[in-house]
């Protein structure tokens, strides 16, 4: 098992819930992440082209319309 420690501080605060309707109980986490490196967003290879699923990223602000994303770098495959 790795460990980090931190220094100070986080910067940003991000939403982690879990949350139950009925007999399910949703995880609302996300990850978070600045990479510098490329990136490739990948379906499943056994089956995303033969059903034809799609690949879905979602950004969320606080209500504000003050969210702002960048893409660059990221190839996406097996994405339908």
């Amino acid at each position: 098992m790795k460990i980090l420690t931190l220094d100070k501080p986080l910067d940003r605060l991000h939403f982690a819930e879990t949350q139950t309707y009925g007999d399910q109980t949703i995880d609302m986490r996300a990850e978070v992440g600045l990479l510098s490196r490329n990136v490739v967003y990948r379906g499943d290879p056994e089956t995303s082209r033969v059903n034809e699923y799609g690949a879905t990223i979602f950004l969320h602000s606080s209500g504000d319309d003050s969210l702002t994303c960048r893409l660059s770098y990221i190839e996406c495959a097996d994405c339908g």
